[in-house]
């Protein structure tokens, strides 16, 4: 139960999360366990907002084939607590594929049954949630000088709300990127379009040609899937490499995503971090499962032999141009090496142009002003992935991503993220009791205590 307020305030929430996708689900979770343990005095409470109307996580990329990067058991609280009832292990059981899953002896599920896996979870702690409720706005509530709750008001319709929080925990995700000057259209789209853009072109004159421009992972899923689904169509894939470079996915390169590396990442002098970036980019950026390479290379090579070339790779070169007509997307592609053009009229084209970290402080509005930054202007963030800030700001802004600058490559990314949220939890019930620097135990009350 969240506190109740006098005169009609807000209700009072011990944390309110922005955005339920994975790595805000698996907060609810760890929220959930913890709740189940501690006595009501010292539950914790929380309500979560999301602007979908349901769960969903890269729902355009749930290819029918495409697996997971990342092991199972790093799922959304293993690595936590090896014992949840909440463990992909757990959900398969659920679902009487357990020992058909361990029979086929992969670390890594198929990406659409992790997505099942993710909303099983989510719908066991739905009751924190309120889904189809954008947050608009989140306004200080000051008391002796200082911020001390937090105003989040959630749109949904017409309708608005309003709730009061302690700690704010941000998980708004990842924005796709686009080519500056491109925008995305019924023929120009992102990788994250695919599979809810693909089912519009059978109603159509079936297309000829697919332009993909990446080297990534997500840009070889979708030449594979292109090519499969669409056998009468070439597809040329752009890309300024000679080849896709394989991911690293090796034992000790997998190092740098455990959670000691967080720790020695966040003390690192910053010439140590950019290193450490360049060395294990390649565990993560641009980079592609060797299987999939492998498996694009032989059909390529097939295809030259049996002289039906339909899949064809423009290496080192990038894409200078791409006009939308009337029926087609006269796509201009540059070679880098002598500058020479290539026209190539496609039904459409697709961009693997990665995404973008949302604005994590964007709606913070005035709150904002007391979130200290660095020399290069990024937010400051503590270890607990709580944003730094001055004392006018009693209250907690936590980030459940963005942190890449101060915690490593894992920031984004599912392989730490039950741990992540462990941390939070852990910080905002410590700072409950009143372990807060610089303000005076006997001003705060218990973690979920009424006043």
């Amino acid at each position: 139960m969240s506190e109740a307020s006098p005169d009609g305030a807000p209700p009072v929430h011990d944390l309110i999360g922005i955005g339920f996708g994975p790595s805000n689900v698996a907060m609810a979770l760890a929220l959930a366990e913890h709740n189940s343990r501690a006595g009501r005095q010292r539950a914790v409470t929380a309500h979560f907002f999301e602007r979908q109307p349901r769960f969903g996580w890269h729902r355009g990329m749930l290819i029918d084939d495409a697996t997971m990067q990342v092991s199972f058991l790093k799922d959304l609280v293993t690595l936590r607590n090896p014992s949840s009832e909440f463990s992909f292990l757990c959900y398969l059981r659920s679902q009487g594929r357990l020992v058909d899953f361990v029979n086929g002896k992969s670390l890594f599920p198929l990406r659409a049954e992790f997505h099942a896996y993710f909303e099983w979870a989510a719908a066991q702690v739905d009751d924190m949630v309120s889904y189809g409720h954008e947050v608009v706005s989140v306004r200080p509530v000051v008391r002796d000088g200082a911020v001390e709750y937090l105003d989040v008001t959630a749109r949904s319709g017409p309708e608005t709300v309003v709730h009061r929080a302690r700690n704010l925990v941000i998980g708004t995700g990842l924005r796709p990127r686009m080519p500056e000057g491109v925008s995305r259209t019924d023929r120009i789209w992102h990788t994250s379009d695919l599979l809810t853009r693909v089912e519009g072109l059978d109603a159509k004159e079936p297309p000829s040609r697919f332009v993909v421009v990446g080297a990534g992972q997500s840009a070889a899923e979708n030449v594979a899937y292109l090519h499969r689904r669409f056998p009468g169509a070439e597809v040329c894939a752009v890309f300024s490499r000679y080849g896709y470079s394989p991911a690293d996915d090796s034992g000790f390169a997998n190092r740098i995503f455990d959670p000691e590396a967080v720790d020695e990442y966040f003390t690192a002098p910053d010439e140590t971090k950019r290193r450490l970036m360049d060395y294990h980019g390649n565990t993560n950026y641009a980079v592609v499962d060797i299987d999939l390479i492998d498996g694009l290379y032989r059909t390529a090579y097939q295809e030259k032999v049996l002289g039906t070339e339909r899949l064809r790779f423009l290496n080192v070169s990038r894409v200078a141009e791409a006009v939308e007509t009337a029926d087609t997307v006269r796509t201009t592609v540059e070679s880098l090496i002598t500058g020479e053009r290539t026209t190539l009229d496609a039904d459409v084209v697709v961009y693997a142009t990665g995404y973008r970290q949302a604005d994590a402080l964007g709606l913070l509005g005035d709150v904002g002003r007391h979130c200290r930054l660095d020399d290069q202007g990024r937010v400051r963030v503590e270890r607990d992935y709580r944003v730094a800030a001055g004392p006018g700001l009693r209250c907690g802004i936590y980030l459940q991503g963005g942190t890449e600058h101060t915690h490593g490559i894992t920031s984004s990314l599912l392989s730490n993220t039950a741990v992540r949220v462990g941390e939070i939890l852990d910080s905002i019930v410590e700072r409950g009791r009143g372990e807060v620097p610089g303000r005076p135990h006997d001003a705060v009350h218990e973690v979920g205590t009424p006043r």
